[in-house]
């Protein structure tokens, strides 16, 4: 499928595919190219192409995830490991401080908060 089929079926711009690939967060086994020299995209890139949403959706930062993604960096399972790991413990932190604005947003509710104005 060609770059305008990817970009419809993941609703990712043309400009964001071609800058993933700048950035080598595409591996190279989604991409050929035809007798014209135009990019033709296997279909399993949609699904890889989620994953890489997801993971950019945890605050993974793009060089973090062409740490995991780039074959060409030749980083250990354990060094990918260890930048999953931190990126979990990362996430754990957000939700223990999201799970305490949500319990003293419950309490400003209830009217139970010490809070400058009364809802």
């Amino acid at each position: 499928m060609k770059i305008n089929d990817v970009s419809k079926r993941t609703g990712l711009p043309i400009s964001t595919l071609r800058f993933y690939e700048r950035k080598k967060l595409i591996p190279d086994g989604f991409v050929k190219r035809d007798e014209n020299n135009y990019r033709i995209y296997s279909e399993e890139i949609v699904e890889f192409l989620e994953d890489v949403k997801a993971l950019l959706s945890a605050d993974l930062s793009i060089e973090e995830l062409s740490l995991l993604v780039n074959q060409q960096l030749n980083l250990s399972y354990e060094e990918k490991k260890n930048i999953v790991g931190q990126k979990i413990n990362q996430i754990d932190d957000i939700q223990k401080r999201l799970e305490k604005s949500k319990k003293f947003l419950s309490a400003v509710l209830e009217g139970k908060a010490n809070f400058q104005t009364k809802c």
